[in-house]
């Protein structure tokens, strides 16, 4: 390293060269390695507000290597990454990836064979960053999540779970229960809302949605569960279960655009195409409050599917036999298997370690399995969340009739209760082919077939 490599680097060449006097100054005032780090990564990041200080005078050597991690400006070419179910994919998608892989913090990713063109990161998009944590590849979303339960109930007529369905669960943007129904749950208790003014904001707003779930993809349903083999605790067979599918509402959605534009605004240089990707740097207490809010937003998406499993399980006097759960909107640390710790955001995908349970729902009128993840480290530990999307809702609209939506629910004998066009099963691709494509993620451990769904009303009522 030498005065050419500082050159090169600009305005933030000159608040690096600034560096290593404000390191030995910190270091006799007995601040440990991880203060010094952290002070010089806001001189990076801020170099602004440091330029002048006389505190910072020279090289820090350690941060030349960062400075080139965190630029705004993307890589020349995308990192390369692994697909699943390449057919099933197409190239907008595949473009909206590689920008995701140009980027200067990512490090590893993967497209499930559900990807399809989202915001920033599209749905069925894996990706592993340094150090940093992108709210867009999080998605709006937060924390959306699936869970199944297990009914001990030998039979229950159709005309039962419409009731049930109808009496025990809301739906729709905006929607909560009315007051005297209001839901209670220990997530409301917790001490995380009051550790930034945002989450203060937002809780009255969540304990009024609490159980309750959106628009669009959203739903409730019971169905058939068949068991081919002893697993789960349960011996083979049929049995009935509850499916549902929510996240966290409007809490969710709000934390999610509150940090997308903090992280733009903190990136304003970067590349068109990237901008729903800015990020938040883990060391800044940007990157801190956000990975705060997000993990309480996946909480709170969790507990909605309880309390509506608990009220449907009241009202028929039972107690599941087992539950099983997974998000899939949401970023974890994870180790690579060089030993790094990176951040692992599953924007539409579901987390599948070795030995790991998760649910892959098909559409309204087709299966969903229960699964157990492989652990396969190419795929970032990561399964599809869904069948995913064929046609866009719009598109859906113009070319499905609702004749034809309907001929297929009564082929397979669904009942729905609100949904639209926009969601009908033709609007997916096919579940069993996803599956098919990635039988080396996941192994099938149970198969549910839908009998009575609901859903928010669409645009275009089936």
């Amino acid at each position: 390293m030498n005065g050419n490599d500082i050159t090169a680097l600009g305005f933030t060449g000159k608040a690096i060269g600034l560096a290593l006097n404000a390191a030995r100054h910190r270091e006799t005032a007995g601040q440990t390695n991880d203060e010094i780090r952290a002070e010089l990564g806001r001189v990076l990041h801020r170099p602004e507000a440091f330029i002048r200080d006389p505190l910072y005078a020279d090289l820090g050597r350690e941060l030349l290597g960062q400075a080139a991690r965190f630029p705004d400006t993307l890589r020349e070419r995308p990192l390369s990454y692994t697909e699943w179910g390449s057919e099933l994919i197409d190239e907008n998608t595949r473009a909206q990836m590689d920008t995701a892989m140009r980027l200067p913090i990512s490090v590893a990713g993967a497209l499930m064979p559900d990807a399809h063109v989202g915001f920033g990161l599209p749905i069925g998009g894996v990706l592993a960053t340094d150090h940093a944590v992108i709210p867009y590849a999080v998605g709006v979303d937060i924390g959306c999540a699936m869970a199944l339960s297990v009914l001990p109930v030998a039979n229950l007529s159709r005309e039962d779970e419409v009731r049930l369905l109808r009496r025990n669960t809301r739906f729709g943007a905006g929607h909560a229960w009315e007051r005297k129904l209001r839901p209670d749950h220990a997530v409301l208790d917790e001490d995380t809302w009051h550790e930034l003014p945002l989450l203060r904001q937002l809780r009255n707003k969540a304990a009024e949605q609490l159980g309750t779930s959106g628009s669009g993809n959203h739903f409730v349903e019971f169905g058939t569960l068949t068991l081919e083999a002893a697993d789960l605790g349960l011996a083979p067979g049929q049995y009935i279960a509850l499916l549902s599918h929510s996240g966290s509402r409007g809490f969710g959605a709000q934390v999610a655009g509150h940090y997308t534009q903090v992280a733009q605004n903190l990136h304003p240089d970067l590349d068109p195409d990237a901008r729903k990707l800015a990020w938040l740097d883990m060391d800044r207490d940007e990157g801190q409050a956000y990975w705060t809010a997000m993990n309480l937003a996946g909480r709170y998406a969790l507990a909605n599917h309880e309390v509506i499993h608990a009220r449907i399980a009241r009202a028929l006097g039972v107690k599941p036999l087992v539950t099983v759960r997974n998000s899939h909107n949401l970023a974890w640390k994870q180790r690579m298997p060089d030993g790094r710790e990176v951040i692992v955001h599953r924007k539409g995908a579901t987390p599948a370690g070795q030995g790991q349970l998760g649910i892959i729902p098909g559409s309204m009128a087709d299966p969903g399995y229960v699964v157990r993840g492989k652990g396969n480290t190419q795929a970032l530990e990561s399964a599809s969340h869904g069948s995913g999307r064929l046609l866009g809702r719009k598109q859906a609209e113009r070319e499905l009739s609702r004749s034809a939506v309907k001929e297929y629910l009564e082929a397979r004998d669904v009942t729905v209760m609100g949904g639209g066009v926009d969601e009908a099963p033709q609007a997916y691709k096919n579940i069993d082919r996803v599956m098919a494509s990635q039988a080396d993620l996941v192994d099938v451990v149970a198969r549910f077939m839908p009998r009575v769904v609901r859903m928010d009303t669409g645009r275009q009522d089936i």
